[in-house]
């Protein structure tokens, strides 16, 4: 009779594979540069625009037209950064979530439930929240997707001005649930903001998207090729009445984004690196520019907590988030019979729900959206998302502040790398080779500590070498001059 097959738990935001770790740290970085500077661009947009000797230039600029009015694209310079620069973005977020389902550790479909179910949760309750807040205030409904969406880079900039060595499996957990938050976010928009389509214009930008996909089948190479067919798509989508960002979701997900024999590097892995600096540091920043200019003074702060709208938004990002998304980690723990990392502890992953609550980006682009029509509202609503995501930062900051020595053990044994060669040691553990190299590392570090040893002890040697010569040559001086007395006549 055979033993009953036992398994072992799954562990939740446990050591990444290599791999997957080199990927993560690699998009952070970039993400945590582009986070600086799309601070930068939001506290430069505020300053611009609420200082008075600036304030009229900073409209000027941002509602100056340019474009061929002739294909339906002479826009204003906001709507340019808004409708064009985020396509990049969300071109990035495609290819994103392409890579982790079909070569990252999503592949697995119990590692990908549970970002998956918290970003689902972590959208549900703050709309659930913000249509709560209103239906009790008796506010506009049109709003409740402003508090569902999560700002990656926005998140990544707090961690980097705090310096918290937050370990890589939540920082990976971090940016997994940004890349499904997006991916929800855009089918919102599609969905709930496309008001009358152009099915001609749409058709053609489908075409266009086939075509693109035919290409990436044939093996087709060249930007001279695939940048104008993308614009040519966008600007089709942008015409057909849907939000003009669909196509940059959509051509980043038809990439190819597992390698074939002779390639390091898959198609979509090379041209993600190539574009998410652009969408980093440059079309995000400028759409922050453009965005986040809203006029604050102490009585539109103080209106944001008594008007519905702007409340359910506030509610929405720093509670709504928090309890979302920390609730679908634990339901997900929970009923899949998982367990959490002996590391961490449910603290971590509320910290980290907390600051996923900082929605910039698409919350300010949805809250365009979502008041079109209404300046003063729209404002206000920015103003809120403002605020919000700044109280989510700050509760964040607290939370991860008091857990931060404990991060900075983690990271520096998960980067410990004693043998030097690239990889940490924790990933070589079941590699004869590595324990045989560290055996010689050691092996020289004793044999360094026994010539050390020997240097040190030889000049004690020979010194007391000497001092047995001289008492020697002492007891014999002593030794004849009692001879010399004994002969002595008495």
């Amino acid at each position: 009779m055979t033993a009953p097959r036992t398994t072992r738990p799954r562990k939740v935001f446990g050591r990444l594979s290599l791999p997957e770790r080199n990927f993560v740290a690699e998009a952070l970085r970039t993400e945590t540069v582009g986070g600086v500077l799309l601070l930068v661009a939001a506290v430069t947009a505020l300053i611009w625009a609420n200082v008075p000797a600036l304030h009229d230039s900073y409209e000027s600029v941002s509602h100056f037209h340019l474009g061929p009015d002739a294909l339906g694209l002479h826009l204003s310079v906001a709507h340019w950064a808004a409708d064009g620069l985020l396509a990049v973005f969300f071109f990035v977020a495609g290819i994103e979530l392409k890579r982790e389902l079909v070569a990252g550790d999503l592949k697995d479909p119990r590692a990908a439930a549970l970002p998956v179910v918290a970003a689902i949760c972590g959208m549900a309750v703050p709309a659930l929240v913000y249509t709560l807040t209103n239906l009790t205030g008796g506010g506009s409904l049109g709003g409740w997707a402003v508090p569902t969406a999560t700002d990656i880079a926005f998140a990544l900039a707090v961690l980097a001005v705090i310096g918290t060595s937050l370990p890589s499996a939540l920082r990976a957990f971090l940016l997994t649930l940004a890349v499904v938050d997006d991916l929800f976010a855009i089918l919102i928009i599609a969905v709930f903001f496309t008001n009358t389509i152009d099915f001609a214009a749409l058709g053609g930008a489908v075409l266009g998207l086939v075509v693109f996909w035919l290409l990436l089948r044939k093996g087709v190479r060249g930007w001279y090729v695939y940048v104008p067919l993308a614009l040519v798509v966008w600007a089709l989508m942008y015409n057909s009445g849907v939000h003009a960002t669909i196509a940059g979701v959509a051509m980043g997900l038809m990439l190819r984004c597992t390698t074939r024999d002779g390639e390091e590097h898959s198609p979509g892995e090379r041209i993600e690196h190539l574009v998410r600096p652009l969408s980093a540091g440059l079309a995000v920043p400028l759409f922050a520019l453009f965005s986040a200019g809203v006029t604050i003074s102490g009585g539109t702060l103080g209106e944001v907590f008594t008007q519905p709208e702007t409340l359910g938004v506030v509610l929405g990002l720093v509670v709504g988030k928090t309890i979302g998304i920390f609730g679908g980690t634990w339901l997900t723990v929970r009923f899949t019979r998982a367990s959490l990392s002996d590391d961490l502890a449910w603290a971590d992953v509320f910290a980290v729900a907390s600051l996923a609550g900082i929605g910039f980006t698409v919350s300010l682009l949805i809250g365009e959206l979502a008041f079109e029509g209404d300046a003063t509202l729209t404002d206000e609503v920015k103003a809120a998302v403002l605020l919000g995501s700044l109280v989510a930062a700050t509760l964040a900051t607290v939370l991860l502040k008091l857990r931060n020595a404990r991060y900075r053990r983690m990271w520096e044994a998960e980067e410990r790398d004693d043998d030097l060669d690239g990889i940490p040691d924790v990933y070589e553990q079941d590699d004869p080779a590595y324990h045989l190299r560290m055996a010689d590392i050691y092996d020289n570090k004793a044999a360094e500590h026994r010539r050390r040893a020997a240097e040190i002890a030889q000049p004690e040697t020979r010194q007391g070498t000497r001092q047995e010569a001289d008492a020697r040559h002492g007891m014999a001086e002593v030794a004849d001059g009692a001879g010399e007395e004994a002969d002595r006549p008495a």
